[in-house]
């Protein structure tokens, strides 16, 4: 799934959002671990992060070392995170996918179908609306430094407001979209895409 794998992320998050687990402005650790997991935002162990932050780095920046900041957060450690995750997508209906991280790094266990993100795409739209205009973020600046977000169809396609982009070599160029124009909303999904422009 490569970074489309953080809409699972970001809906665990939400969840714990709304039941009062986590708090926007919430400062969570970066870990020695976290600060070495590849590209990101500019974190360091020992710094701290708003949770606010983490959501808007998964979003814009598709930042894999905040996805394994929330992890630990929320479960100790990443690998306890994805368990949870592939158990919710199994709760969703997502029954071909399995979790190994918080972000899409590659790992050869880590599988899914386009079917089955249409599903987590719904169940984010149904289940967390009051968060779900964050995906319509066109950037934000974290530490004086600007992040514009990856999905550029939000700057090209009427009534796009989400949802996540998502590219690993052994994926191809992913991507979760949806969109609503007149009262109607179509979800579509793309794996595999030869480049960014394709999908």
């Amino acid at each position: 799934p490569a970074s489309i794998t953080k809409i699972m992320t970001l809906y665990l998050t939400f969840e714990a959002l709304e039941k009062g687990r986590l708090q926007l402005d919430q400062q969570l650790p970066v870990s020695a671990n976290a600060a070495t997991v590849p590209w990101g935002l500019p974190l360091r162990p020992g710094m701290t992060i708003t949770v606010e932050e983490a959501i808007l780095g998964l979003i814009t920046k598709s930042a894999n070392n905040a996805a394994t900041v929330i992890a630990e957060t929320m479960a100790g450690s990443e690998t306890a995170f994805a368990q949870i995750m592939t158990v919710r997508a199994r709760r969703l209906g997502m029954n071909s996918t399995t979790f190994r991280n918080a972000s899409g790094l590659p790992d050869p266990r880590q599988i899914t179908t386009a079917r089955d993100f249409t599903v987590m795409a719904r169940a984010m739209l149904r289940d967390h609306a009051k968060y779900y205009p964050l995906f319509a973020t066109r950037g934000f600046t974290f530490r004086g430094n600007f992040y514009h977000n990856h999905n550029r169809l939000l700057d090209q396609f009427e009534g796009l407001d989400g949802i996540k982009t998502g590219f690993v070599n052994a994926s191809g160029y992913n991507l979760v979209a949806s969109a609503e124009r007149g009262g109607r909303r179509l979800i579509g999904v793309v794996m595999g895409g030869n480049s960014a422009a394709s999908r």
